[in-house]
């Protein structure tokens, strides 16, 4: 499951990625915009930096920018450097793999080969999705207005 943090990451992500390369947008106006709590987007913001996807300015004009073009940053990418593996279970991560302590058999655990298929949908989608395309994705769906 996506978690506040991830989802918020993604949505400042989004964000960034609709504005011109080096251009610095305050995390003010990010969190207004998306609705997201200043100081919960600053610790998002400063661990996405410290991952390499974004870059900061400080100072008058400063704000956050992207470390790379659009294109080159998957969904995955992001919701891995926030949230961690995609496997719903660590027996079914490829990068964390870890053992459950009450498993007889990990080749013949049914849990965890389903789970496994889940983990490998899941990154499918998510590794094969950039930022640039969620964004895309996002402006051709009609709006709907609520009277």
């Amino acid at each position: 499951m996506l978690t506040k943090k991830g989802k918020y990451g993604l949505k400042a992500m989004a964000h960034l990625a609709r504005f011109a390369p080096g251009r610095p947008v305050p995390v003010l106006e990010i969190a207004t915009t998306q609705n997201i709590p200043k100081k919960f987007l600053d610790a998002i913001l400063c661990e996405l930096r410290n991952c390499g996807y974004v870059v900061s300015k400080m100072g008058k004009g400063g704000g956050y920018t992207l470390a790379r073009p659009a294109d080159q940053i998957t969904v995955g990418d992001i919701v891995r450097a926030l949230d961690g593996p995609l496997a719903p279970l660590p027996c079914a991560s490829k990068t964390r793999y870890r053992p459950c302590d009450d498993c007889g058999n990990v080749e013949r655990c049914a849990v965890r080969l389903v789970m496994r298929d889940a983990q490998r949908a899941l990154s499918g989608v998510l590794d094969n999705c950039t930022l640039a395309r969620a964004c895309e994705l996002a402006e051709t769906i009609p709006l709907c207005y609520h009277i």
